[in-house]
């Protein structure tokens, strides 16, 4: 089986990458504790995920670093700055915006696919319904490729996948039900590790995802949210509602 490496957040987008290489993939993971807020709850995510699909530990890869809290300007990783309650109506790169974190991660990922021999290396970018991102585009992506090839070794062609790059969160939810995806292990806000805040970009657009697909949010909020509207998970039909796993 051919071999990838899986940039793993924690997060949805980046678990639906997961979920689309496993079966065809030997896949091994790559998570960054880059210093954020959430980073010891993120952490939890990753690894709930990677014993859900019963990735070895061996295949679980995990890097420390502290320079995006040295270079601070972002709310995740600067204390200090407010994580703001809606910037996605805004047309600049938003203050939870963590310079040039992706090529970072991405630069990791293509130094283990290259060690280990892989030939993809799977991301959850979100270009179309996401915050404004740099890093996070289709092009920034296709540059990245061309990168690899001109800094790696001849023998070696590494391919960058985005499953959900041109996904609305919407699209990504109904994405993760299809591929029968362990969202009640994933975390998505920036602030809260307990109880999602419900305030942040990052949790209102993973609400509004649900609730556009009809179905509540299996991970507990801060905040009052109205899922009226929406049906409870079913194991038969949702494998989130499979918790004894």
């Amino acid at each position: 089986m051919e071999k990838a490496v899986v940039c793993v957040s924690g997060g949805m987008d980046s678990l639906c990458a997961l979920a689309t290489a496993i079966g065809d993939k030997e896949v091994t993971l790559l998570h960054v504790n880059y210093t954020q807020r959430t980073e010891l709850r993120e952490h939890e995510a990753f690894r709930a995920v990677g014993r859900w699909y019963n990735i070895p530990e061996d295949r679980m890869v995990v890097v420390e670093t502290n320079i995006f809290k040295i270079i601070g300007k972002s709310c995740l990783t600067d204390p200090s700055i407010k994580v703001p309650e809606d910037e996605l109506a805004m047309s600049v790169v938003p203050i939870s915006y963590v310079p040039f974190r992706n090529g970072n991660i991405l630069s990791m990922a293509t130094a283990l696919a290259e060690a280990i021999e892989a030939k993809t290396i799977y991301t959850g970018f979100v270009e179309v319904d996401s915050s404004g991102y740099p890093d996070c585009t289709e092009e920034f992506k296709n540059k990245f490729i061309e990168v690899i090839k001109l800094g790696t070794r001849l023998s070696t062609n590494i391919d960058i996948v985005t499953p959900c790059i041109f996904m609305t969160k919407l699209d990504i939810t109904r994405f993760a039900i299809a591929l029968e995806a362990p969202v009640h292990l994933s975390w998505s806000c920036y602030q809260s590790s307990d109880k999602a805040c419900g305030k942040c970009d990052s949790c209102i657009l993973r609400i509004r995802g649900f609730m556009q697909a009809g179905y509540i949010d299996p991970i507990p909020y801060a905040i009052n949210i109205d899922w009226k509207h929406c049906k409870r998970y079913q194991a038969k039909e949702f494998i989130c509602g499979k918790v004894t796993k």
